[in-house]
């Protein structure tokens, strides 16, 4: 068993990435079912104020309104890119190893992932593996890949997008700050992201996860 494996995350932040996959997520009608339920355990897990700016985003409009937003915003933009190799390799030959290496890791965890049709950076899908899945592995992920996460933050908080919040608590969760910029982002990667070749693991705390016996996945979501 590697050390990564041994490695326990805490209730709280796989609540935090449940609840975060769900929002970020294609809208359908399985989603507008869990609000509720992600509301009440985003307000539990202390990231409430994070969360109420999406969920009332969310209920304010009709579903079909919602998806077409959605696909609008996040799908055709590349500015608020919901993959997180993008950020970091863009379009270049490099995407595909890490793309690869995505892959390599849920086959590791000994887990069956369906990608629906996704590649496997697509943030929700990383999400819920870090909540469901393999937690450490997942976590590591969201560590390695950290810079996408603040770039991503950077440009929702910069458009006025609630999903700003939800992205911000993700970051939280990995501890340490988080830079102010764009071009701080880009300082620590040592260039742009979008050109970066053999990116390094972007940690911004050294911290060992808080170690906790973790909870069953179907508790993340059970009601009460």
């Amino acid at each position: 068993m590697s050390i990564t494996s041994q490695i326990r995350i805490p209730r709280k932040h796989r609540v935090i990435y449940a609840g975060a996959a769900v929002l970020l997520s294609y809208p359908d009608q399985k989603q507008r079912k869990l609000l509720g339920m992600v509301e009440q355990a985003a307000a539990e897990a202390g990231v409430g104020e994070h969360f109420s700016p999406t969920i009332t985003h969310l209920r304010s409009m009709r579903l079909l309104d919602a998806q077409s937003w959605h696909v609008q915003e996040f799908d055709l933009s590349r500015r608020h890119a919901l993959h997180l190799t993008y950020w970091t390799d863009g379009d270049t030959r490099r995407r595909g190893e890490v793309l690869a290496a995505f892959k390599q890791t849920y086959r590791d965890s000994g887990l069956l992932v369906d990608l629906a049709g996704e590649l496997p950076d697509y943030l929700p899908m990383v999400l819920e593996f870090a909540a469901k899945g393999s937690p450490a592995a997942g976590v590591g992920l969201l560590n390695t890949y950290r810079a996408s996460l603040e770039l991503l933050r950077l440009s929702l908080e910069s458009d006025g997008f609630p999903h700003a919040g939800v992205v911000a608590a993700i970051c939280q969760t990995l501890g340490g700050p988080s830079p102010s910029s764009r071009a701080e982002v880009e300082r620590l990667l040592g260039g742009p992201p979008v050109e970066a070749v053999g990116l390094e693991p972007y940690v911004l705390s050294t911290d060992r996860p808080e170690e906790q016996t973790p909870a069953r996945s179907g508790d993340l979501y059970r009601s009460h």
